[in-house]
C-alpha cells in the first residue's frame, strides 16, 4: 500500500487530471455506493457505468453519467465500452456464491492492468434488499459487539468500502497487484476522519 499522505492534496491533484473511469455492477449495492462516493468527490471528469441494462437516476448529480450495456457473454464484443477510461472499478459479486471464491482474483491477474487493487472485505455492513438470514444476524450480532470492542477484522460499513476505493484509486499503491482486507480498507476508507481528529 503506498504511504498515506494528505488525501485533499491527493484528491485536488487528481481532478487536474482530468481522468476518467469507468464501473462495473453499479446496479448491485457496493456499485451503487461507490458511484455516489465518486460523484460526491466530483474527482473523475467523466463517469461510465458498465451494465447489462441501462439504470434509471432521478436526481440530478447523475445526470453526466454515462452508460454503456453489454452483454457480459459476449464481452470480445464490447471492448470498444472498456476503451479510454483511466481507471476502472469492478463491484461485481461480494458474495463467494456470487463472486466466484477466488476466482475472480487469478482472472484479473491475467488481464494484466498497469496496477490492480482487489478490496476484500470479510462481511459487508449494509442493508439489503434481498434475504439472507446469516448475514442478518451476523449484522445483528456485530451491530452489538462494536459497542464494546472494535470489528474491523469482521465487517467494513459499504460507505467505508466505497470510500477506500476511492482514496485508493487517488493513491495508488505501486504493487502491480494488491490485496486489502478489512484492516487495510478501514485504513483508507476513513483517512478524512483520522486527518480531521
Amino acid at each position: 500500500m503506498a504511504e498515506l499522505e494528505n488525501i485533499q492534496n491527493l484528491r485536488e491533484n487528481f481532478k487536474k487530471q482530468n481522468k476518467s473511469c469507468f464501473i462495473l455492477g453499479a446496479s448491485g449495492a457496493t456499485g451503487k455506493e461507490l458511484l455516489k462516493e465518486i460523484l460526491k468527490q466530483k474527482l473523475f471528469s467523466n463517469v461510465t457505468i458498465i451494465g447489462r441494462r441501462k439504470l434509471t437516476f432521478e436526481e440530478v448529480a447523475y445526470q453526466n453519467v454515462n452508460q454503456q450495456v453489454v452483454d457480459f457473454e459476449k464481452l470480445d464484443e464490447y471492448s470498444a465500452a472498456f476503451q479510454g477510461p483511466d481507471v476502472g472499478f469492478c463491484c461485481l459479486g461480494t458474495t463467494k456464491a456470487k463472486g466466484g471464491a477466488g476466482e475472480a482474483e487469478v482472472k484479473i491477474e491475467e488481464l494484466n492492468f498497469d496496477c490492480c487493487t482487489i478490496f476484500k472485505p470479510v462481511l459487508i455492513l449494509r442493508d439489503r434488499e434481498e434475504s439472507r438470514p446469516l448475514e442478518w444476524c451476523a449484522r445483528k450480532i456485530l451491530g452489538c459487539l462494536s459497542h464494546v470492542m472494535s470489528i474491523t477484522a469482521l465487517s467494513v460499513p459499504i460507505s467505508t468500502l466505497a470510500r477506500a476505493m476511492v482514496n485508493n484509486a487517488v493513491n495508488p499503491s505501486n504493487k502491480k497487484v494488491e490485496l486489502l482486507e478489512n484492516k487495510d480498507i478501514h485504513m483508507i476508507g476513513n483517512q478524512d476522519e483520522k486527518q480531521t481528529s
